[in-house]
């Protein structure tokens, strides 16, 4: 078959499928193989631009001057394409732009002029800022709107003032063509409550009772950050427990992540504050693994809430303030340990949160190597 544009043109679905009806298998065949690679082509050259058009967001993005913030968002607001590259996604692009401009040139951002396409930016650089100590305020009253569409599960559900311990939470530090930033687990050597050994090997008598919505909510820091592999359990207790005794409970409880744990292997446990568990969930879904996606500022806040919220027993339907009323009064504790479910090859931790009766204990269990 003759490699022609004129013969691609010509040939539409009926005379094909009358080459077909003739016995000319091997010409429809040839031509399906031509436009196989034709599209494996054209399919590399989208692929080539998103990377050139990601790059240019990149640069207008991280380079200080509000010239290169109101470049930005007139080609944001004029782009004909749904480019599906990572670097091209609003609350990545959201990210690069709070940690390249200052406050002011990114107000730019917040003024509309009629119709168009930047409210999930809005959104994501609202809460990129927020957590960075900015005062948002004044962006809410140049017509910021949270949300494009009300649900429990967006941006808007989140409080429009940073809370106390959200304060100090790490970020990404990137260039025009480079990462750096990245979990930094590091176990604490602060509240230290490690169980004297040999600890016993019969399991505690209880049974995991996390519905898939609670262990949805529990693992959603680890899901979002693209881990390897997340667990969550929930045990309801007889009578309530101190918080002195949960580090000796914990390697008993019936979990896939203290399995095969040896009497005198590695668990190691501390005694967390809030701040400390929070900046370690938001660290995990917003900067994301060696090898996942990162969710970065904005939903990996999100992320960081619902994790808490599950963990802490909170209702599904609870009000931020509920969440942290809740979270506040409950027990947190961070461990490892050098059971199986641990790789200990890159990320690895544990969180259990012991509730203020002492009648609940959830556990978290995330691990990047799959």
């Amino acid at each position: 078959m003759k490699d022609t544009e004129d013969d691609l043109l010509r040939l539409d679905w009926e005379s094909a499928e009358k080459r077909a009806a003739q016995g000319d298998a091997s010409y429809i065949g040839d031509l399906g193989s031509l436009l196989s690679d034709r599209h494996a082509a054209a399919v590399e050259q989208v692929r080539e631009y998103e990377r050139g058009l990601a790059h240019v967001v990149r640069v207008l993005a991280l380079t200080p001057g509000r010239e290169n913030v109101v470049q930005l968002v007139q080609l944001l607001n004029e782009q004909r394409t749904g480019a599906e590259h990572s670097g091209l996604r609003p609350r990545f692009v959201a990210s690069l732009l709070a940690e390249g401009h200052s406050a002011g040139d990114l107000a730019t951002v917040f003024d509309r002029s009629g119709r168009d396409r930047l409210d999930e930016l809005r959104s994501c650089l609202f809460h990129e800022l927020l957590l960075r100590g900015v005062d948002t305020d004044a962006f809410r009253q140049r017509r910021y709107r949270p949300l494009g569409r009300p649900s429990p599960h967006d941006l808007g559900w989140l409080p429009v003032h940073r809370r106390d311990f959200e304060a100090g939470v790490d970020f990404p530090n990137r260039s025009l063509r480079s990462e750096a930033g990245g979990v930094a687990i590091g176990f604490p050597a602060e509240g230290r409550a490690d169980p004297p050994t040999p600890r016993t090997v019969e399991r505690a008598a209880l049974r995991d009772v996390a519905t898939a919505d609670v262990h949805r909510a529990i693992v959603s820091a680890v899901a979002a950050g693209g881990w390897g592999r997340a667990g969550a359990w929930v045990f309801l207790l007889d009578d309530a427990v101190e918080p002195w005794r949960v580090p000796a409970l914990l390697p008993t409880l019936p979990m896939a992540c203290v399995d095969g744990l040896d009497p005198t292997g590695r668990f190691e446990i501390a005694v967390r504050p809030l701040n400390e568990i929070w900046r370690l969930l938001f660290a995990t879904a917003s900067m994301g693994g060696m090898y996942g996606s990162a969710a970065c500022g904005a939903y990996g806040r999100l992320a960081a809430w619902q994790s808490m919220a599950g963990l802490s027993g909170a209702p599904a339907d609870a009000s931020p303030d509920e969440v942290e009323h809740q979270a506040r009064r409950s027990t947190w504790f961070h461990f490892d340990c050098d059971a199986s479910w641990f790789h200990n090859e890159i990320y690895d931790y544990g969180i259990a949160a012991l509730s203020p009766d002492g009648r609940r204990i959830a556990v978290l269990a995330g691990t990047d190597t799959d």
